[in-house]
C-alpha cells in the first residue's frame, strides 16, 4: 500500500514490526484476536481514515474545479502545472518526512504536514493570478508530502502484518464518500458561489483528524531508531530533485530555444539525484524492492495524468457541465475500494503479484477508452465506464505495493523505504503530468478555452481533440510498461527485507 511465497508469519511479523515483535504486550498493540477497529486500534484506525478522506476530498473538489480556475485566471497553459507542482513540493517533503519520522516518530510530521496543507489551500483560494495557485498547490504539496509518509510510518509501527492489509485498505476506502460527495459539492459551489471556495472552505476540515488522532498516536511506543541523526544528505537529494523536476516542467511550458537551458539544468539536478535517492536498481526494474518502487511511479503518473485532463476534455469537447465532468471520475474511486479490498483478502496473498500485472492491465485499457468520448457519436458516459474499470486496477495494485514494501522493509529503514515509495509516486505524477502538458500544448491544447463570462459553464469555445488524444494514449502506454515490471515484483530466491546503503 507478502510475496507470492507464503513465509512464516511469526518471523516475518518480527523482520517488519520494528524494534517491538508483536507477540510483545505494549502500548498501540492489539491482542491476536483483535482487528483494525478493535478497541485497541479503533482511535487510531478513525484518524487515519479522517486524514485521507480530507486528502481524497480536497483531490475530488480540485479535479472538479481546476478548469473553471484556470480560465477565471487566464492560465490554461499552465494547467498540467497546477497539478504537478504539488506533486513537485511533496517529493521533498516526503524525503524529509522519512527521515524525520525515523528519527522523531510521526507525530510531528503529520500534524506539521495537515497545518501546511491547509495553508497551501488559503494560498490556493485567494491567488489573484495562475503562478500564484501554482505557488498555493505546491505549499499543499509540502503538507501532504509530510501527512503521507507519516501514516505510512504509524502503520508499520502501529499494526502487526496481519492487519496491515487491511488498514492499508481503509486508505482505498476512505476515498468512497469524499468521490461521492466531492464532484457534487465542488461543482455546485463553483457554478453558484465561485471555484475560490472550493478551496477557502476545506481548510475547516483540518480539525477533524487532528482531535481524532493526537491521543491515539501519542500512545506509540518510539523505537530504538529514533535516536538517529536527521539522513540531511537525502534531504538535500529530494530537494535536487524537485528542483530539477520543477525547472523542466517550466521548460516543457515553453517551447521557444532558449527553454533548453532550463530544461538542461534541471536535467544536471535530477538525474544524478534521483538514481541515489530511489533504491538501487529501481530505473532497471530489478527484482524485489526496486521493482515495487518503480510501479508505484509508473502506477500513480499514468492514471493521475489521465485524470488531470478528463475534467478538462469533458467541460470543454462535450459541453458538460464541472459537475457532470467531476462526477465522471466517481465510479473510479468506488471500484478503488473495491480493489483494494480483494487484495486485502488472505487467500490473495499468494497471487499478490499476479493482481498487480491485472491491475496494470486494466488501468491500460481503461485510459486507451477514454478518448472514445472524442467522437461525438459515443456517449460521454463511455469516460465513466472506463474508469470504473480504472480504479478497480489502481486499486488492486496500489495497496498491494504497499503490503510488499512494508514486508521487504527492515525496520531500521521502514521511513526511508515508505519514503522512497512515496517519492516515486510523486516523481511519477511530476514525469507523466509534466509530460502530458508537454503533449499537450505541443498538438494544440494551449489553445483549449472554457466559455467566457456569462456564458453556460459547460460550453465550448475551441475544440482539439488531438491534444487529448495524445495525452490518454501516452499514459495507456506507461501502464503497459507497468504491467510488465509486475512480472519482477518477486525478491530473488532466499533474499528477504535488504536494508538499503546510505546515499
Amino acid at each position: 500500500m507478502t510475496t507470492a511465497e507464503p513465509r512464516d508469519s511469526d518471523a516475518a511479523a518480527t523482520e517488519v514490526q520494528g524494534a517491538v515483535p508483536e507477540s510483545v504486550p505494549v502500548p498501540g498493540a492489539a491482542p491476536p484476536e483483535g482487528g483494525v477497529l478493535g478497541r485497541t486500534y479503533r482511535a487510531l484506525t478513525l484518524g487515519i481514515i479522517s486524514v485521507v478522506s480530507l486528502i481524497a476530498f480536497e483531490a475530488s473538489a480540485v479535479n472538479t474545479a481546476m478548469p473553471v480556475a484556470a480560465r477565471a485566471l487566464d492560465g490554461i497553459e499552465l494547467y498540467a502545472f497546477a497539478f504537478s507542482a504539488y506533486f513537485t513540493a511533496s517529493l521533498f517533503a516526503m524525503a524529509l518526512s522519512g527521515a524525520w519520522c525515523d528519527r522523531n516518530g510521526p507525530l510531528v510530521p503529520l500534524f506539521s504536514g495537515i497545518f501546511v496543507f491547509g495553508g497551501g489551500l488559503v494560498v490556493a483560494g485567494a491567488a489573484p493570478s495562475m503562478w500564484t495557485f501554482v505557488a498555493g498547490r505546491a505549499v499543499q504539496g509540502l503538507g501532504g508530502g509530510l501527512v503521507i509518509v507519516a501514516l505510512y510510518v504509524v502503520v508499520g509501527r502501529a499494526y502487526p502484518e496481519r492487519l496491515r492489509p487491511a488498514v492499508l485498505a481503509s486508505f482505498s476506502a476512505a476515498w468512497v464518500l469524499p468521490v461521492i460527495v466531492g464532484p457534487v459539492v465542488s461543482g455546485t459551489v463553483t457554478e453558484h458561489l465561485g471555484w475560490r471556495w472550493v478551496f477557502l472552505s476545506i481548510p475547516v476540515l483540518v480539525l477533524l483528524p487532528l482531535a481524532v488522532m493526537l491521543p491515539a498516536l501519542r500512545k506509540l511506543p518510539r523505537t530504538e531508531e529514533a535516536a538517529a541523526p536527521l539522513d540531511r544528505r537525502r534531504i538535500l537529494l529530494a530537494l535536487a530533485v524537485a528542483a530539477g523536476a520543477g525547472l523542466l516542467q517550466y521548460a516543457g511550458q515553453d517551447l521557444r530555444p532558449l527553454a533548453l537551458l532550463p530544461a538542461a539544468a534541471g536535467l544536471a539536478l535530477l538525474v544524478p539525484s534521483v538514481l541515489r535517492l530511489l533504491p538501487r536498481g529501481t530505473f532497471r526494474a530489478a527484482r524485489g524492492l526496486p521493482s515495487v518502487v518503480l510501479i508505484r511511479g509508473l502506477a500513480a503518473g499514468a492514471l493521475l495524468a489521465a485524470e488531470s485532463f478528463v475534467p478538462l476534455m469533458l467541460v470543454t469537447q462535450r459541453g458538460l457541465s464541472p459537475t457532470l465532468a467531476g462526477l465522471s471520475l466517481t465510479g473510479g474511486g468506488l471500484t478503488w475500494a473495491l480493489g483494494s479490498y480483494t487484495q486485502s483478502r488472505p487467500r490473495m496473498d499468494p497471487y499478490r503479484e499476479r493482481l498487480m500485472c491485472v491491475g496494470m492491465l486494466l488501468m491500460a485499457l481503461a485510459v486507451a477508452l477514454v478518448p472514445l468520448a472524442l467522437i461525438e457519436a459515443v456517449p460521454a458516459a463511455v469516460v465513466a465506464l472506463a474508469w470504473i474499470v480504472a480504479g478497480y486496477g489502481m486499486g488492486l495494485t496500489i495497496s498491494s505495493g504497499s503490503v510488499l514494501l512494508l514486508e521487504l522493509s527492515p525496520p531500521a529503514d521502514a521511513g526511508r523505504n515508505s519514503a522512497s515509495l512515496q517519492v516515486s509516486d510523486a516523481l511519477g505524477n511530476i514525469v507523466f503530468v509534466g509530460l502530458s502538458g508537454i503533449l499537450f500544448v505541443a498538438f494544440g491544447g494551449g489553445a483549449v478555452a472554457t466559455a467566457g463570462a456569462g456564458a453556460h459553464p459547460g460550453a465550448s469555445v475551441a475544440a482539439h481533440p488531438a491534444a487529448f488524444a495524445v495525452v490518454f494514449a501516452a499514459m495507456s502506454l506507461v501502464a503497459l510498461v507497468g504491467a510488465y515490471v509486475a512480472t519482477r515484483l518477486r525478491p530473488a530466491p532466499g533474499t528477504g527485507p535488504v536494508a538499503e546503503p546510505a546515499v
